[in-house]
């Protein structure tokens, strides 16, 4: 179970040998697109849908069977309007707990996101690493089996952060938050003792890398720091076997941002979008009914 679901394995690939393939690029809020901005360099010629479910955000303050309810709400609303041929779930939270809802509910292939342990044991050489996450990341089961799996030479810190993924998308927005704050949230990542210290940081919530060139800055000596982003991009391409399109130059598909509630969505942030290859954003209304708390 644990190596599916870092792999993205559930289904054959698929073949869209006439057109340019439609991916739909999944998240709570604005950390996904560290996902995104892979994504689409990998396939630049695709069509993409790109959804922050900012009406839900943070899923972290969502029961498991509300967060479930909530995902396969929203994504039956996205599948009948937008039509994807391959949906990555760009959100830990979510990937750790709704993918088999989603896989036995949708005829599409799923690709999750989840800590990058395995990859970030092979690259320690102290054998001390942390995991950056959201509290819900840390504390579910499937975490604790991937490092039991992958990770069991390893001394691993488990970092549970409450205000990390607010202060990623506080900073997309142009507010950024002070350096004291960032620095006190990172700072149970770092271990030291007779016998070495932290070498690894797995970042694993795709808002962080957001925060990524602050928080090299505040760590207090260099170490590795992990983005799942590049694997889930090189997975797609494996899944997703339509040829690239071509018609002379290289065409570029159609990108679209999608917000179920679009409280901050001003055009500070429209700009930042753009900026990022998301030139056109809409609001789908969704909101956050009771099962959600």
């Amino acid at each position: 179970m644990f190596a599916d679901l870092l792999a993205g394995i559930s289904q054959a690939p698929v073949v869209i040998p006439s057109r340019s393939p439609c991916i739909l690029a999944f998240d709570s809020g604005l950390g996904g697109l560290t996902v995104f901005s892979e994504l689409l360099t990998a396939r630049p010629d695709a069509d993409f849908i790109y959804v922050a479910d900012d009406a839900g955000f943070p899923y972290g303050r969502l029961t498991e069977s509300g967060l479930v309810a909530r995902v396969l709400g929203v994504m039956r609303r996205l599948v009948e309007v937008h039509s994807p041929d391959l949906v990555v779930v760009a959100c830990n939270t979510a990937s750790t707990l709704v993918l088999p809802h989603l896989r036995s509910h949708f005829d599409l292939p799923f690709i999750g996101t989840v800590p990058a342990i395995k990859p970030a044991a092979a690259a320690s050489r102290t054998r001390r690493i942390s995991i950056l996450a959201t509290p819900g990341t840390v504390a579910r089961d499937y975490t604790r089996g991937l490092i039991e799996a992958y990770a069991g030479g390893c001394r691993v810190e488990l970092v549970g952060s409450h205000r990390l993924a607010a202060f990623a998308e506080a900073e997309l927005r142009g507010a950024p938050v002070a350096e004291d704050q960032l620095a006190a949230e990172i700072a149970p990542c770092f271990v030291e003792d007779e016998d070495g210290r932290t070498d690894v940081v797995v970042l694993a919530c795709t808002h962080y890398p957001l925060l990524l060139s602050r928080l090299r800055g505040l760590a207090p000596w260099p170490v590795t720091w992990i983005d799942p982003a590049p694997a889930i991009a090189r997975r797609m391409t494996e899944v997703l076997q339509a040829p690239m399109q071509y018609d002379g130059l290289r065409q570029e598909g159609g990108r679209l941002a999608v917000f179920t509630g679009g409280e901050g969505l001003d055009d500070a942030l429209r700009a930042a979008l753009a900026a990022r290859g998301l030139p056109k954003t809409v609001i789908d209304p969704f909101p956050l009914d009771a099962t959600g708390h």
